[in-house]
């Protein structure tokens, strides 16, 4: 091509510069542009305020637990709903680049090449000459053509910007749904986890008392041979062991729902689970691990680190930016359309100048009238946005609320679990001194199955109180946001995936 076409192409492409930047200096954005909103909360929780930051990204490390450690690892790694969540944040990702896309000129180029043959000349009475084809007359055309078109959407009004920004909230929002996941799911498998070795300890409070209960039964049987004791106090510790041993099956089925809940978690068969969790260390002292307490007085600002909360917040931006895209279809949307063609009959001429054509087009669209289509739309987006400020809102106070429960429950625990211990003492004391006076005869044998079911219970109270304690903390480290990677980060953002 030579200089002539070129001059005309760039003459277009000033001109259409030139209207653009006429177009885009005394255009506005008429969404409103988006603030996050100052929902007041407490400076700190109930308890008295302290300055302590403590690490809230892998709080189970707290318990002492490798088996509980590398459980948590395995989990984040291999969940599946994780999993499904990444996925979502790529396919987020993908929306931001559409959402783009629409405010960026669409090019398309184009070429064919036409060979026409035939035996009549259709086209001899279309050439004004009048003269009708001969019999004999043929047909043999070629046109060969190259095109090139482009059009853009101005945005004039923000409308394509507040759907970019839209895009990116949402974004966000999925990738603090995927910190949500991670929250939840360190806390369901530190949960779980623990609740397996609470019944397992459980289950050796009670086989030490099975083996208690036969020596008793050892002890009626020599006595009741002695002539000291009656056929009664032997069916009493009869009935006393086989209450006991009655137990054990009903734990055992529950440490096995358990571990299967535990393999949902990590993605594994309940097969492959039972068959990790078998190598575990059998509990003895029936005393696991209860956690490490948060430091008194945690500040509420650790509240707004919760994914949910965050997620919450981002949702309300999401929503806030559609109104700003709907605000926009009220007013008139401004195309720019431009072409240009090269077509011959003659390949080897196709670039000639006189083959160069070229066409602009600037075009205004404003809906007029849509039956309150557009008016109906806009309502119906900020209707949107105050649900999403509204679901802020509840968000916040419902993390103050799981906090404040959560310390109130660690509080209680801890002194029940003392008092429990004291329990525990008491009733063992009291169960070896009956049993040495029903050697002696100094009591009756209903004494000492009493004294021996007090201390079963208490210590099987205070196996309870023990679990009961480690999952109060475990809500606690969930309130207050820990247990996705990077909570301590400078700006609490989620890491890219």
């Amino acid at each position: 091509m030579n200089s002539e076409p070129r001059n005309h192409l760039q003459r277009a492409l000033v001109t259409l510069g030139v209207l653009v930047l006429v177009l885009t200096s005394s255009g506005c954005t008429v969404a409103t542009r988006y603030k996050k909103p100052d929902v007041p909360v407490p400076e700190h929780f109930q308890a008295a305020p302290t300055s302590e930051e403590p690490n809230l990204d892998e709080w189970w490390q707290g318990f002492a637990d490798p088996e509980l450690t590398q459980l948590v690892a395995k989990a984040l790694q291999s969940n599946l709903d994780l999993k499904s969540a990444v996925s979502k944040i790529r396919q987020a990702r993908e929306q931001e680049v559409i959402a783009a896309a629409a405010g960026l000129p669409s090019v398309g180029a184009s070429g064919a090449g036409v060979r026409l043959y035939s035996k009549s000349n259709p086209l001899a009475g279309l050439t004004g000459a009048g003269a009708p084809a001969s019999a004999d007359s043929s047909t043999n055309l070629h046109v060969y053509a190259l095109a090139l078109d482009a059009s853009w959407e101005i945005d004039l009004f923000g409308g394509v910007r507040s759907a970019v920004e839209a895009a990116h909230a949402n974004t966000e929002a999925q990738e603090w749904q995927l910190r949500d996941g991670e929250v939840s799911l360190s806390a369901e498998v530190a949960n779980d986890y623990l609740t397996l070795r609470a019944l397992q300890a459980r289950r050796a409070v009670i086989a030490a008392s099975i083996d208690h209960e036969d020596e008793l039964l050892q002890l009626a049987t020599a006595r009741q041979s002695a002539g000291l004791a009656n056929e009664l106090d032997v069916n009493q510790e009869r009935t006393q062991l086989a209450r006991d041993q009655a137990q054990l099956p009903q734990l055992d089925e529950q440490a096995g729902a358990t571990t299967n809940a535990l393999a949902v978690l990590l993605g594994e068969t309940p097969e492959t689970m039972q068959d990790e969790l078998a190598s575990m260390p059998a509990i003895t002292d029936a005393t696991p691990e209860v956690g490490q307490a948060l430091p008194a007085g945690l500040p509420s600002d650790l509240l707004r680190r919760r994914p949910d909360v965050r997620l919450a917040e981002r949702r309300l931006a999401a929503a806030t930016d559609e109104v700003g895209v709907a605000v926009a279809k009220l007013y008139p949307s401004f195309d720019l359309i431009g072409a240009a063609s090269l077509a011959s009959s003659s390949l080897p001429n196709l670039l000639s100048v006189r083959n160069f054509a070229a066409l602009g087009i600037g075009d205004v669209m404003w809906p007029v009238f849509a039956g309150g289509r557009l008016q109906a739309n806009l309502r119906a987006t900020e209707e949107e946005r105050a649900q999403a400020y509204f679901a802020y809102q509840s968000s916040v106070l419902a993390a103050l609320r799981d906090a404040e429960t959560a310390i109130i429950r660690c509080t209680t625990e801890e002194r029940r679990l003392g008092l429990l211990q004291s329990y525990v003492s008491a009733a063992s004391s009291t169960s070896h001194i009956a049993a040495d006076e029903y050697r002696n005869g100094i009591v009756d044998f209903t004494t000492v199955l009493g004294a021996a079911d007090a201390e079963l219970d208490a210590r099987d109270a205070l196996v309870q109180s023990r679990q009961a304690l480690a999952q109060a903390r475990i809500a606690l480290y969930k309130a207050v946001g820990g247990g996705w990677r990077g909570s301590n980060t400078a700006d609490g953002a989620p890491a890219k995936h």
